[in-house]
């Protein structure tokens, strides 16, 4: 099964603290808005979502279709593939993706530990 982009999608109180935090750590700013309160940064092939006020929790994230440059890549599995192939293993999708759509879409499961972990893809 190809994920695609694997980041970590971090809650933040203080999105301009947060931002100057992991600059330091070497990290810089790949995407995002930060007027909108949110950034994704990277530092070589690791990626950070910072989200302030969108979600509580940390969350797990793969993009479908991307590289870790948020560029698209020529082959993946579409995120329906994916959703039925999770599904025939027994995982419990809450939001389930119609089958007869197309183009960007999301899921979201979560593993035994209760990490949720979305599937979010932009294509």
């Amino acid at each position: 099964m190809k994920l695609g982009a694997f980041s970590i999608s971090l809650s933040v109180k203080d999105i301009q603290k947060s931002k100057a935090f992991y600059e330091s750590l070497g990290f810089t700013v790949l995407a995002g808005k930060l007027e909108r309160n949110y950034l994704i940064m990277k530092n070589g092939e690791s990626l950070i979502g910072l989200f302030q006020g969108m979600f509580q929790g940390n969350i797990i994230t793969f993009n479908p279709g991307w590289d870790s440059n948020a560029k698209n890549l020529d082959e993946f599995d579409d995120i329906r593939v994916i959703q039925e192939s999770l599904k025939k293993d027994g995982i419990n999708i809450p939001n389930e993706i119609d089958l007869e759509s197309s183009g960007p879409a999301n899921i979201t499961i979560t593993d035994p530990d209760g990490n949720v972990i979305l599937l979010d893809q932009h294509r």
